[in-house]
């Protein structure tokens, strides 16, 4: 188990070595920003990025999102689906190709919401989300789309890419539905539960089918049990990476917190990790806004980093 930095979009100095300096190992980019080549991603883009990456001594073991613009026809069967996933294929191809072992991505089509932020600990700034606000905004896709029609086309989509994936040695994970409630300005929520997950690595079993698990989003999901579900998938070895966040509670109301003061024991959650023989990386995710910190969060993921750090070395000590 290792720590790692991620949330970033370009592989520059100022990240990369404050990746190195703070101890990380591995390194996530977050929708990179490379050349927008028609819906794909070029081969030698990706391989600048890993190199630029290496030359700090860290290692790029995953891409995490390309812009929604190359799939989302995808996820919703609009009239540009076939040729998306022609070039999503290209990309992904391209991706395993240049070194990258690891490809996360996400099944929505509107991205995260929060509704209004909460200040927490001596005034620092949590996103929020409360579903009863949520529901009064308006469609984002111009109807309303129905639970098993999105299954649809999310398992012909597992069915096309995951034997691709096998081919080039690849692994690919989904992120969950932030937040996990059933459905969001017309559009279902999909992968909001356990069942949901469980359901998603049946559509075709495969060591490619995996799950970029974001703990803050899981720990949200309405009664279910967030050791449960680390236990079940990481036995499974359908773990890729951790987004190793804490949050206050569940759907259908909560806020993020700082890594140490949310609902969720994090060291009995790190242990399970361990137990079950987790060989991936942990990456803090969001963090709180505090004082006088950066838009990124420089001293909030130092912060959080440090706790993974320490969270790995106690479990793995105690044996």
């Amino acid at each position: 188990m290792r720590a790692g930095f991620g949330q970033f979009k370009d592989a520059t100095p100022e990240y990369l070595r404050f990746a190195a300096q703070y101890g990380a190992t591995d390194v996530l980019l977050n929708g990179p920003n490379l050349p927008n080549a028609g819906g794909i991603w070029k081969l030698h883009d990706i391989v600048k990025l890993r190199l630029a990456v290496e030359s700090y001594g860290l290692k790029l073991s995953a891409i995490e999102n390309v812009p929604t613009s190359f799939y989302d026809d995808i996820m919703l069967n609009g009239p540009r689906r076939d040729q998306q996933i022609e070039h999503m294929i290209i990309t992904i191809r391209n991706i395993a190709r240049a070194g990258i072992p690891v490809f996360g991505y996400n099944w929505m089509p509107s991205m995260v919401w929060r509704t209004e932020p909460e200040l927490i600990r001596c005034g620092a700034v949590a996103t929020a989300f409360d579903d009863a606000e949520a529901q009064k905004l308006p469609l984002t896709h111009g109807r309303e789309y129905d639970e098993e029609e999105m299954w649809g086309n999310l398992e012909y989509w597992i069915k096309i890419i995951t034997p691709i994936a096998e081919e080039e040695g690849i692994r690919l994970g989904i992120h969950p539905c932030d937040p996990p409630v059933p459905v969001l300005g017309g559009v279902p929520q999909l992968l909001r539960s356990f069942e949901a997950y469980r359901r998603l690595i049946e559509i075709y079993p495969s060591d490619s089918n995996a799950i970029e698990f974001c703990q803050g989003t899981f720990s949200e999901m309405q009664g279910d049990d967030i050791y449960e579900m680390i236990r079940y998938f990481g036995e499974r070895r359908k773990i890729l990476y951790v987004h190793f966040r804490n949050v206050s509670g569940q759907v259908p109301r909560f806020h993020e917190e700082f890594i140490n003061t949310g609902y969720v024991d994090m060291y009995k959650a790190m242990k399970i990790y361990d137990e079950v023989g987790f060989d991936g990386f942990f990456i803090d995710d969001h963090v709180p806004q505090t004082y006088q910190d950066t838009e990124w969060g420089h001293r909030g993921r130092a912060f959080a980093n440090g706790y993974i750090q320490a969270m790995i070395e106690a479990v793995t000590k105690q044996g």
